[in-house]
């Protein structure tokens, strides 16, 4: 097989060489080994928002830019580590100890809460590389892992596949799910905290949107918003039903499987099934039972229309959000 940097993953699992230039969407390596597709991908934008986060909420808390870092100019580096990030070696004893220390004077309380705010934005940025990281990852496996040791001769038709390289592709898919939901409990909290942001500082406040989650977005004025991740729609329905689904019921496929198609004594597709679902992003069921496959629906040749569309109403989300911020 060609070197990884000369080959292109595509959404049927056959990896090329050459990808067509007509449009279709494929998957090219980076230089630091991760797999984006050539289209679609606001993963940039999304940072560069966040960014624009990050300094309107210093401007809103302290007042100003400059103030803030004439700030960062004397503040110890924990302040903005400690409880947040294993580079800073402090328990929540000594934690508390030295915040004791410091002069009243001193604004450690609007510090330690714009850390905590800005913790809220960082943690978008983060998931939103996770997901991304983690759809290519799938596609790599599905493209260029062999799914099955020892190779063996295969008559035409279609057959699946059962291995542990299976059971990875089924939890980098699953995975990336879970993650999008995560990233719709970070805007909610975001949300609710920019609706509620402290002026007062005599104690170290607590962040009103603490414990919040998706489910909470009833609270906030972009809820319903078009276009937005607040908004009802298909896709974040579908978000919520496999992330539950995930978490609470198990698997997506009773016995996780990946179908190969065998034409002339070659691979010529792959493809992973997904549950049907109905107009809403709900899984078709019956009683007891979620998870019919009756649609032919096939996870692998639809799953970046869904992170390029999570990803645009996370871009449209958080700009409206600076707008609030700025307000």
């Amino acid at each position: 097989m060609a070197k990884m940097q000369n080959l292109y993953l595509s959404l049927n699992g056959i990896p090329t060489e050459a990808p067509e230039q007509s449009g279709k969407l494929y998957f090219a390596r980076d230089p630091q080994g991760a797999w984006y597709p050539n289209q679609g991908n606001r993963l940039y934008e999304i940072d560069s928002a966040c960014v624009r986060l990050h300094d309107a909420l210093a401007q809103r808390v302290f007042g100003s830019l400059d103030s803030f870092y004439n700030f960062l100019m004397t503040a110890p580096e924990f302040l903005s580590t400690a409880g947040m990030n294993s580079e800073a070696p402090v328990s929540k004893d000594v934690f508390n100890q030295l915040l004791e220390k410091f002069p009243p004077s001193f604004p450690v309380n609007k510090a330690l809460y714009l850390f905590d705010c800005r913790k809220l934005v960082s943690g978008v940025q983060e998931c939103s590389k996770e997901v991304m990281q983690l759809q290519g990852e799938f596609y790599q496996a599905l493209n260029l892992e062999e799914l099955f040791f020892p190779e063996i001769k295969e008559e035409d038709g279609v057959r699946y596949v059962t291995s542990p390289v299976v059971t990875k592709i089924y939890a980098l898919l699953g995975f990336t799910y879970i993650r999008m939901h995560s990233l719709l409990d970070y805007v909610t909290k975001l949300a609710i905290e920019f609706e509620c942001l402290k002026t007062q500082f005599d104690s170290y406040p607590r962040l009103a949107s603490k414990n919040s989650l998706y489910s909470d977005r009833k609270k906030i004025s972009l809820n319903n918003r078009a276009g937005t991740l607040f908004e009802k729609c298909p896709l974040l329905t579908e978000v919520e039903t496999v992330r539950n689904h995930l978490i609470h019921n198990g698997l997506i496929d009773d016995m996780p499987k990946v179908y190969r198609v065998i034409s002339n004594g070659e691979c010529v597709e792959k493809f992973l099934l997904f549950p049907d679902q109905d107009e809403q992003g709900r899984f078709d069921s019956f009683k007891n039972r979620t998870l019919f496959y009756g649609n032919e629906n096939k996870i692998n040749l639809r799953l970046p229309s869904i992170t390029e569309e999570f990803q645009e109403r996370l871009l449209s989300t958080l700009e409206l959000l600076v707008e609030k911020v700025l307000i």
